[in-house]
């Protein structure tokens, strides 16, 4: 069967075909996402989607109110599927308390897929308002994505989790366009390469479509093999650092009930001797909430603390830290990461800021506790949020961004001065999530942040996956899932990025402006044409 006879068999599908093709397609399109990583499977999940939404709307003159609806249904399926299929982990963290939690299943599994798959039914609908023939509909879904996956990073406090533009960048060299083009510009731009064989399809528009995503393609990679092959800049400071991954089983850490075990396993780890000719660590690091009781009520862990330590060295750990309001009032809980130095001195800290929903937070607590929701998280009010993040400052002069669990995954959120942070470090504990594509995708985003920063990235985890990684996205020494340890690195710390925040905005809008405008350009000639 040739390429035009299935993309018009895949057209005049109808009822239950159509709708199971347009979920297959976007589950099929999970693949591409961690651990797999099979990026070219989207080759065929896009066109599959291009040639559905030309059956859905049919002809562009025909009633807006049909071809508008059925194009957002097919959106939301296609949505539905590659959501299902790569976030079906997120059920693991409630089965850790299956009697309390485990009729919340369907809604972690299916629900969230469901309404995150409302952001691509909005971007096939809008692709459908221009929908023309040939290039021009390939830019438009492009136009439509990007938007989407923007919005997606902070409606409803946001999860721009698995964005498409992650797909496009499974290894250091496919990450480079990150820097100036940020995640959504990224984003776009692999929509309209993924989406191009369509073309193969209706033979319109089929030259210029195809060499067009083949320049961009052509230039994704060769951009990436200039920067890679660069010499990483000098002149900075270089410090050693110890990542400490103990693996702590979750269900453990939930009971509470073995926590100066727990605590002698951090101490443990992070006193192992170095390799020989291996440089004394300046900094260890351990992962999220590492210390599992309220540190500053505890001077008696500060001292032990102080013990492990050797001159000169300071210890990142994360914390459940405690404000007292008062009299007659509750506590007040954050989600912290302290600076503790070789005295047992707390030198810094800094508190969560975006805060992870029905995790540490319960948002519109009372209707829901009133239908029987809950924290992931016990904790009497649930976790406060930071109204600003504070930088790590270290007795070296060394200036470290804290990004604490899944805050690393929204770009736009990360503001860092030039030239006041050496690295990001990145607190985590995928424990929740198990053997699961899970830790491998949240890692991923991690990587993409620190070529968007030019920054390295020290990256703990109680289990998995806890690594050192340059400002290229490479990884310079860590662990995987599963394994207990403590993994050392050299690396500088010299700030070098060439792009910002603001860069990556302008550049991202700027795709957006060139994809809307080649959608309009298309769809105003086709009226022309049928008229």
């Amino acid at each position: 069967m040739g390429m035009e006879q299935l993309a018009g068999r895949i057209m005049l599908l109808g009822g239950a075909k159509r709708a199971f093709l347009a979920f297959l397609a976007g589950a099929l399109g999970a693949l591409a996402l961690p651990p797999v990583g099979f990026f070219a499977v989207l080759f065929i999940s896009f066109p599959i989607l291009v040639w559905l939404l030309d059956g859905a709307s049919g002809s562009p003159d025909r009633a807006h109110s049909f071809g508008l609806r059925s194009a957002f249904v097919t959106g939301w399926l296609f949505g539905f599927g590659y959501f299902t299929a790569g976030l079906w982990w997120l059920g693991n963290a409630l089965l850790l308390e299956a009697e309390e939690f485990a009729w919340a299943l369907p809604l972690a599994v299916l629900g969230l897929p469901a309404v995150l798959a409302l952001f691509y039914g909005a971007a096939t609908m809008l692709a459908r308002l221009v929908w023309s023939d040939g290039m021009g509909r390939i830019a438009a879904l492009a136009a439509g994505f990007g938007l989407a996956e923007w919005l997606r990073s902070f409606l409803a406090t946001g999860f721009p989790w698995n964005a498409i533009g992650y797909a496009a960048m499974p290894i250091p060299l496919m990450m480079q366009s990150a820097a100036p083009l940020g995640l959504f510009g990224v984003s776009t731009l692999a929509v309209f390469v993924f989406s191009a064989p369509a073309l193969l399809g209706t033979r319109k528009g089929l030259g210029p479509g195809l060499l067009l995503a083949g320049l961009l393609f052509a230039a994704h990679l060769g951009y990436g093999a200039y920067v890679v092959q660069q010499p990483l800049p000098e002149g900075g400071k270089t410090v050693t650092v110890r990542l400490v991954q103990p693996v702590i089983d979750q269900v453990r850490k939930l009971e509470n009930a073995d926590r100066i075990d727990i605590f002698n396993q951090h101490l443990e780890l992070s006193a192992q001797p170095v390799e020989p000719g291996n440089r004394q660590p300046e900094i260890i690091v351990w992962p999220e909430t590492s210390i599992p009781f309220i540190l500053t009520e505890h001077p008696d862990a500060l001292a032990r603390i102080a013990d492990v330590l050797k001159d000169g060295q300071v210890l990142v750990t994360g914390a459940v830290r405690a404000e007292d309001l008062g009299a007659g009032q509750a506590p007040r809980y954050y989600n912290s990461v302290y600076v503790i130095d070789d005295k047992g001195q707390i030198l810094s800290a800094s508190d969560k800021v975006h805060l992870t929903p029905f995790g540490e937070y319960l948002p519109f607590e009372q209707l829901l506790r009133s239908m029987g929701f809950d924290n992931l998280i016990s904790l009497p009010g649930g976790f406060s949020p930071a109204s600003e993040r504070m930088l790590l400052s270290l007795p070296s002069g060394v200036g470290l961004y804290p990004l604490i669990c899944y805050e690393i995954i929204f770009p736009d959120e990360i503001d860092i001065p030039a030239g006041k942070a050496g690295a990001i470090v990145n607190l985590t504990n995928d424990a929740w999530f198990g053997a699961t594509p899970g830790p491998y995708q949240h890692f991923l985003q991690a990587r993409v942040r620190a070529v968007e920063t030019g920054l390295p990235l020290i990256r703990s985890a109680n289990n998995g996956i806890s690594a050192i990684v340059d400002r290229r996205g490479r990884i310079i020494s860590g662990m995987e899932l599963d394994v207990r340890g403590a993994a050392d690195a050299t690396f500088g710390v010299v700030y070098a990025s060439s792009w910002d925040n603001t860069d990556r905005s302008l550049n991202f809008w700027l795709v957006m402006l060139v994809v809307a405008s080649a959608a309009l350009i298309s769809r105003m000639g086709f009226i022309f044409r049928t008229n």
